[in-house]
């Protein structure tokens, strides 16, 4: 079998995929896109670079996996803040994780309402009881197999356009992570069961277990969010990257 021989490996010339990263790089790391700047469209890129759709989307998903851009799904892609550290978890959006499998991500808003934050809320985001806060919940569905219930309160002081979101076409964590970029993460992960009701929403039987993370996030120094995320417990798997 023929081998390059590590100098020929040095001289070959690079992917047209990484030709598009190191482009796309030079934008972010000069200064000309700054974060949160909208990037051009696959479209447009394959236009200004002539290669194929599929070279322009791994470029696109590797710059998102290295935490160089954001992606929101039906909305554009973005350049992502700059991270002062790697967090203990990687925190990703649940339609990032079911599109890293090749499969399709659907999810149903129940609900989505201004309300007063009641006692366990207040202690969730760090706010007087009584506080005008932002409460969704919605099931996430995995090729049409519903996978995860979403409930969330936000804090409106902080991201007050949260209600005027399409959470068809994105996701709350996505959308949140755009506009008050996360800066700390907690999780609390507990082995549950779930309510008739959850079992019903999650297509699962009465004793089966699940898992529930309970999630709050920062930015800067307050407090954004606070999700109660309930899993299936066999459809789902916790997984950490860790940093030393």
């Amino acid at each position: 079998m023929f081998s390059r021989t590590p100098q020929q490996q040095a001289n070959a010339p690079a992917p047209f995929y990484e030709k598009v990263k190191q482009a796309i790089s030079h934008q972010i790391a000069t200064g000309v896109w700054r974060a949160h700047d909208r990037i051009p469209s696959e479209a447009e890129l394959v236009a200004q670079f002539g290669f194929s759709r599929m070279t322009i989307n791994r470029a696109l998903r590797e710059l998102t996996d290295e935490g160089l851009l954001v992606r929101l799904q039906g909305v554009g892609t973005f350049v992502a803040e700059p991270k002062g550290q790697s967090a203990l978890f990687e925190i990703r959006s649940i339609a990032d994780e079911i599109a890293s499998r090749n499969h399709q991500h659907r999810c149903e808003v129940l609900l989505l309402e201004e309300t007063q934050a009641n006692a366990v809320q207040a202690v969730a985001l760090n706010v007087r009881e009584g506080t005008l806060i932002f409460h969704s919940v919605m099931i996430h569905y995995e090729n049409d197999v519903p996978v995860q219930i979403e409930d969330r309160c936000v804090n409106a002081e902080l991201v007050p356009d949260y209600l005027l979101q399409d959470y068809t076409v994105t996701t709350p964590h996505a959308w949140l992570s755009l506009i008050a970029p996360l800066t700390e993460g907690e999780h609390i992960v507990e082995a549950v069961r779930a309510t008739a009701q959850e079992c019903e929403q999650l297509h699962i039987k009465e004793h089966d277990p699940c898992l529930l993370i309970r999630r709050r996030t920062w930015s800067a120094s307050h407090i954004v969010s606070h999700a109660r995320l309930l899993f299936p417990g066999n459809r789902y798997r916790l997984q950490g990257h860790f940093m030393s």
